[in-house]
Parts: structure tokens; C-alpha cells; sequence
């Protein structure tokens, strides 16, 4: 008896998967009932986000060295986790409408320098992974005598400024819930957990780490704005030929 063909590899398949790669023969549609599952998947505490806030906020440093090194399948994918929380940030700021006027361009007047200001002002969730690759850079720098490179940097990154941002948020919402400035705090404890969790990443028992931390967080962020300056007053000169 010959079975039909898999769709994604080829093989015969007798069954209702493929023997091969697992691929079910026919998918079921779309329905409520996937889109509640899809939804409890991403959100439940076994390995879901919330398991994965959880063991960063206890135990950043293990789990993501783990991650890395043996097991990938225990947290959500770092490029989804730092998306989810940017997002969260995101949708919580512009409802909440904190972080007004923090991040600004003073003294540019109407320059590229203020649009570009202007956009991570309004997308600082999705800023942040850009200033990730700066700070990774900082990383190397402070930390070259680990055997980590440039791209699990940024996966360490992913899963820590994803936290960060979730403080930041939690601050800001209280902020604007009592009215109260407070978001300050939160910065400072985002900022605090940051250096931390990259110390605790690369040797917990060393506290010059969690110094190098925190000079690492502090550079790649001022080297940021400083190539976002930079990169306007260059269009700007451009523009004015």
C-alpha cells in the first residue's frame, strides 16, 4: 500500500504524520479553539513568557547561559521575547502616555537629528534593539576574555533589555495610574538589574563584572545617540549641499 506524500520533505506517509520530519497530513483550520491554544502557548508558565520573566527575574544568568549552551527549548525565543515586550512597552506607553519628553533632541530645532530623536522617542521599545548591537559591542570589549561571541551577546541582550523594558513599563503605568514621578525609579532599577544579569551571565562570583556591566549598558547607549546625532547632523549637511 503506497501512502501519500508529505508536503514538506517528501517521504511516504502511512499515518496521520510523517515518519520522517512530524509533519501532520492534513492541518486543521483555523478556528477559535487554535487561536486560544496559540495564545495559552505563548502566555502559559510552563514555557511560556511568563515562565521566561520569571526565570530571568531569579536567575538570568543561568538560564540564559543554559539557553545558549545546552537547552533552547525552556524559554521563549529571545528575537520573540524582545519583540513581545517592545510591543507591551509600546502599546502601554502610547496608552498610558508616560515617557513624554525623555528622550529629545534640544538644541536641533527642525534637523534630521530631531526627526530621527522624534522616531526613538515614539519607538523606544524598538530602539532598544537597535542599541543592543552597541551595547554588545561594549560587551566584547569589557568581557573579550570569554569565549562568547558577538551574536550570543546579543541573544544575552535580547532576554535582559526585554526585562528592562517590562520594569520600565511597570513604572510608567503606575506613574501615569498616581500620578506620582516615578519612572525615574524604574529606570534606575531596569538599569540595576541590567548590570546584574550581565554580570551574573558571565561569572556570578566576580563583582568587577557587574561593573563592566553596567560601563558596558552605559557606553553602548551614549555611543547610540551619539551615531544617531551624528547620522542626522550627516543628512543634514547632505541635505544643505
Amino acid at each position: 500500500m503506497i501512502g501519500e506524500l508529505c508536503e514538506n520533505c517528501k517521504s511516504q506517509v502511512m499515518q496521520n504524520y510523517c515518519p520522517n520530519c512530524g509533519t501532520p497530513i492534513a492541518l486543521k483550520r483555523i478556528d477559535g479553539q487554535y487561536i486560544l491554544k496559540e495564545i495559552s502557548s505563548v502566555l502559559n508558565f510552563d514555557k511560556g513568557i511568563l515562565y521566561t520573566i520569571r526565570e530571568l527575574l531569579l536567575r538570568p544568568g543561568k538560564n540564559i547561559q543554559k539557553f545558549i549552551l545546552e537547552d533552547r527549548g525552556r524559554l521563549v525565543k529571545p528575537i520573540i521575547f524582545i519583540i513581545i515586550t517592545s510591543l507591551i512597552y509600546t502599546l502601554a506607553q502610547q496608552f498610558f502616555h508616560f515617557e513624554d519628553g525623555y528622550v529629545n533632541a534640544g538644541g536641533f530645532e527642525e534637523s534630521a537629528t530631531t526627526k530621527i530623536f522624534g522616531w526613538i522617542q515614539s519607538n523606544y521599545g524598538y530602539a532598544n534593539i537597535l542599541m543592543a548591537i552597541f551595547i554588545a559591542g561594549w560587551i566584547k570589549v569589557f568581557f573579550r576574555k570569554y569565549e562568547y561571541n558577538f551574536f550570543e551577546i546579543l541573544i544575552l541582550l535580547c532576554f535582559v533589555m526585554g526585562i528592562g523594558m517590562l520594569i520600565y513599563t511597570v513604572f510608567g503605568i503606575i506613574e501615569s495610574t498616581i500620578k506620582i514621578a516615578i519612572l525615574q525609579i524604574g529606570g534606575m532599577i531596569a538599569l540595576v538589574y541590567t548590570s546584574w544579569a550581565i554580570g551574573r551571565f558571565f561569572d556570578k562570583n566576580k563583582k568587577a563584572n557587574y561593573l563592566k556591566g553596567f560601563l558596558s549598558y552605559l557606553l553602548g547607549m551614549i555611543t547610540f545617540f551619539l551615531v544617531a546625532i551624528i547620522l542626522g547632523m550627516g543628512i543634514d549637511l547632505i541635505q544643505g549641499i
